[in-house]
């Protein structure tokens, strides 16, 4: 059982005042909120550590490049990588999906297809698109249906021997859907296709086995986990990683270098050119620890009772539709009232101190599918209080009555 009281104390920001009322942060999708433990961290890193890694000989630079690579460490094991150097440190998400794409280039060619899925964000759209521009490969799409599921019996139908990759978001963003991951990794591999699961939504909630789940690529960004802006993660299995080349050249990513011939470095490095952001490597892994520390299985827990309790306070406002009815989802509710715009609902619980998403949520296909122009999005995490819903349904049904 989470003592959800304490915990609220190790996160800063959940104190402060917005717009003289107690700050309501129910926007956890776009990025989580940071702990005391990981901002000391990269206070010690910049106060005792600060150096550049993997060059130097000096007792900074040694101490910097332990630490970073300890980070490395802490998520090969958290997500169950075989190997260490299976992990490429990137700027996030976007930054992995890109350097996967660009990888692809090289392998793919006219008569080549590859797979989406209609719940994907746009950073797991927009660069197959690219890739299918530069490649002349096609691009397909697993359809959804009215309750924000994938419909797996079109999936079947789309696999054939020309398809070479499939992508899908572990869990939507905008809906909180949980995508038969497995089915679709399995299916694919069927074929003999690769597969990359974005994982952004899914970290905060779910502890991925990677090698249980037997994916090719798996991505994820550390603000969304209790972590620093601007750092991310690739899991690639190594056989893939060696077929790719290098995303960027530079420093760090070479063996040798000559006006003649350049040689590349073996994984990790071969993708990580120039300097990293070295701290938030470092605090990446301060901020798995705090999690685990707390545990995913009482966080999924806790965070569904949240969803729950949500879904059953909202829908007893009338003219209310939650848009993403799965029953496999996560602590995600979007929503909408009848009549109004999402964004000027969003704009009155703002003046309440209520942070909520409004928009198309970079998914911009699946308000298209509902002929929507967006939701009002509120996304709970673990340091949520049944009492902050309480106020965000008394802020909507005050949004009702002023806009009505």
């Amino acid at each position: 059982m989470l003592n959800v009281e304490d915990i609220r104390k190790d996160f800063p920001i959940l104190s402060r005042e917005v717009n003289g009322k107690p700050l309501v942060y129910f926007d956890n999708a776009a990025t989580s909120q940071t702990p005391q433990q990981v901002i000391d961290a990269i206070v010690d890193y910049y106060s005792n550590y600060n150096a550049n890694i993997h060059r130097g000989v000096h007792t900074l630079s040694q101490e910097a490049t332990d630490l970073y690579e300890q980070a490395r460490q802490k998520i090969q094991a958290h997500f169950n990588a075989k190997h260490s150097y299976e992990i490429i440190f990137t700027s996030g998400t976007t930054h992995s999906i890109n350097l996967v794409a660009n990888g692809f280039s090289a392998l793919l060619k006219k008569g080549d297809e590859i797979i989406v899925s209609a719940l994907e964000h746009h950073s797991n759209i927009v660069p197959w698109q690219m890739l299918c521009e530069r490649t002349g490969a096609t691009l397909k799409v697993i359809p959804m249906n009215d309750d924000g599921e994938l419909v797996m019996s079109e999936y079947d139908k789309l696999l054939s021997k020309n398809t070479k990759l499939v992508f899908t978001n572990h869990i939507s963003n905008a809906l909180g859907t949980i995508n038969p991951i497995e089915y679709i990794i399995a299916k694919a591999h069927e074929v003999g296709a690769a597969v990359l699961i974005d994982g952004a939504q899914a970290c905060p909630h779910i502890k991925p086995d990677v090698q249980d789940l037997d994916v090719d690529f798996y991505v994820a960004s550390a603000h969304k986990m209790c972590g620093p802006t601007g750092m991310g993660m690739l899991y690639g299995k190594e056989e893939w990683l060696n077929k790719l080349p290098p995303y960027q050249g530079g420093g760090e990513m070479i063996a040798e270098v000559s006006f003649e011939k350049t040689t590349y470095a073996d994984l990790p490095h071969k993708f990580e050119a120039g300097t990293p952001n070295i701290a938030g490597g470092i605090v990446f892994g301060t901020a798995i620890d705090y999690m685990n520390a707390i545990g995913f299985d009482a966080i999924a827990k806790y965070e569904n009772e949240l969803l729950e309790y949500g879904t059953q306070k909202l829908l007893e406002i009338e003219g209310l539709k939650i848009y993403g009815t799965s029953q496999h989802k996560t602590s995600v509710l979007s929503f909408n009232l009848e009549g109004i715009h999402p964004y000027d609902v969003g704009s009155i619980l703002d003046k309440l101190g209520i942070a909520v998403r409004t928009g198309h949520h970079c998914a911009q296909p699946i308000m298209d599918y509902y002929k929507i122009p967006g939701t009002i999005r509120a996304s709970f995490a673990f340091y949520n209080t049944k009492a902050e819903i309480d106020a965000l349904v008394e802020g909507v049904k005050k949004a009702k009555m002023m806009l009505s």
